[in-house]
């Protein structure tokens, strides 16, 4: 737990993201940004290595290690403050999918996934002094519909370079929502920052109000 010099320190979101921004900042946080430099394939390549790849676990496991690695990367030259790091995992069918590089692979991965259903893991870690504090995972499970070519042509020409900033090339606070049958899951979670746990959190250290 959080035991520092008080409750006055200052909450860093180790994010560039600026979905991620606008949550915390429609909640009513005060925070600074500062995007952390890491190496999220090498992290990935180093966890499947030393703890394996082959179970139901290792979405959970990567979320959470991409989450803390970007916390601890930031709160290292920030030492007095809350460092709040967050990361998403998609997995379809036991592989992990990342942000497609460019059209064609977005347009690819929404084939895949289409009448499929496949999962996000959102990680969330606090950071004080170069160690972690806190750390949790939130699931969700999308089911996409089973929708036509000629829709899928649509949705790829209307959001275009928008499908390359997110695994899965959609956003469901926009016109990927329209890919879906069901959504299982907190909407935090589903849009990379599991809120609710954090702010609980935050609660609990005295950083906000009971």
């Amino acid at each position: 737990m959080f035991e520092a010099d008080g409750i006055d320190a200052p909450l860093i979101l180790a994010s560039a993201s600026a979905g991620r921004a606008d949550v915390l900042r429609n909640a009513g946080l005060h925070f600074s940004q500062a995007p952390s430099d890491i190496d999220e394939r090498e992290i990935e390549a180093r966890l499947a290595a030393e703890e394996g790849a082959h179970d139901e676990t290792f979405p959970e496991r990567l979320a959470i290690a991409l989450a803390e690695a970007k916390a601890l990367a930031v709160s290292r030259n920030n030492p007095d403050a809350l460092v709040i790091g967050a990361d998403q995992v998609m997995a379809c069918e036991g592989d992990i999918l990342h942000k497609p590089e460019t059209l064609n692979a977005a347009r690819d991965q929404l084939a895949r996934l289409r009448n499929r259903r496949h999962s996000l893991f959102s990680g969330i870690s606090v950071a004080v002094r170069a160690s972690i504090a806190w750390r949790h995972c939130e699931r969700a499970d999308l089911n996409m519909r089973d929708f036509s070519d000629e829709f899928l042509q649509t949705y790829c020409r209307t959001e275009g370079e928008t499908m390359l900033r997110s695994a899965g090339a959609y956003r469901v606070e926009g016109p990927g929502v329209h890919l879906f049958s069901n959504i299982n899951g907190d909407h935090y979670t589903i849009i990379g920052l599991p809120l609710l746990p954090l702010l609980g959190y935050l609660r609990e250290i005295g950083k906000l109000e009971r």
